[in-house]
């Protein structure tokens, strides 16, 4: 997992620190315990983003340096003050700005993941028995890289997280740059071409829905340029904790979710920047 090499660590906490809020380290009697470092509970953060354990569990894969109890009160007030959604939208700036995003041809999808401690936006998850789920609509580029995305229960239809995930990308200025997007048979309804119009993107490649009452074998249709984003669905399920989310707030899994994109970027930007800066040494 690239999210555990140092580098990649290291990188996505010099981005955070400046974002993260101040607090006075004073106290009227002077005799408080020392507050734990930021650096040490980001790690059991990424341990639990990573493995998908029990805050228990990655507080002890750490060392015990800080108990799951700190960790998760840093985590909330991580999430009060916009920590997460702030260091995703600039990872995707950096890659705009470093290697540059590709809107020609972009596309969405969903995928659906297990929730089994339920809570916020899950639900009967229609492919896993009616077990507890949720799902994530995501928007990649025609390289994969994730511009836009929302989250709701398992049981939502693909089609209705369309809109939200189109004008989560919007906020970040990227709609406007969209020229085709690309979408499969789930999307195939005169509501989603409707919504795309409105939207202002008019060139979309949805891949035709079988006829009801039709018994004849179901014509192949190409992928086309859809792979991307069923690519990057495959590389966000690695994280242990999007497979499989045992949080009850959807607020802690949109903040996973940031995270998961934030290292898969930086990632990417690192092996750039070995593969074309002078005096790098290539990544094997």
């Amino acid at each position: 997992m690239r999210a555990l090499e140092p580098e990649v660590f290291d990188t996505v906490f010099a981005a955070i620190k400046p974002l993260l809020p101040r607090r006075a380290e004073t106290h009227p009697l002077g005799c408080h315990r020392r507050r734990i470092p930021d650096r040490d509970c980001f790690e059991v953060m990424l341990v639990h983003l990573v493995t998908g354990s029990s805050w228990e569990d990655c507080e002890r894969l750490c060392g015990n340096k800080v108990s799951d109890t700190t960790v998760r009160a840093r985590r909330d007030e991580w999430e009060a003050a916009g920590v997460f959604d702030a260091v995703a939208a600039e990872a995707i700036d950096a890659y705009d700005k470093i290697i540059g995003l590709d809107l020609t041809e972009v596309a969405v999808d969903g995928s659906l993941h297990k929730s089994p401690a339920g809570g916020e936006g899950t639900g009967k998850n229609p492919t896993d028995r009616a077990k507890l789920g949720w799902k994530w609509s995501i928007l990649t580029d025609a390289k994969g890289i994730p511009i836009g995305w929302t989250i709701d229960g398992a049981n939502r239809n693909d089609s209705i997280l369309l809109g939200p995930t189109l004008v989560n990308a919007s906020e970040r200025g990227l709609l406007d740059e969209i020229e085709t997007i690309w979408l499969d048979r789930g999307y195939d309804s005169d509501v989603t071409r409707k919504r795309l119009k409105d939207l202002g993107i008019h060139d979309a490649v949805i891949a035709k829905r079988r006829k009801r009452g039709s018994t004849g074998p179901t014509k192949k249709l190409p992928m086309g340029l859809r792979w991307p984003v069923e690519r990057t669905n495959s590389w966000l399920s690695n994280f242990g904790a999007l497979r499989r989310n045992t949080d009850r707030q959807i607020r802690n899994r949109l903040a996973q979710f940031a995270l998961a994109v934030t290292f898969l970027i930086t990632a990417k930007l690192i092996d750039w920047r070995n593969r074309w800066s002078p005096g790098c040494v290539p990544i094997r």
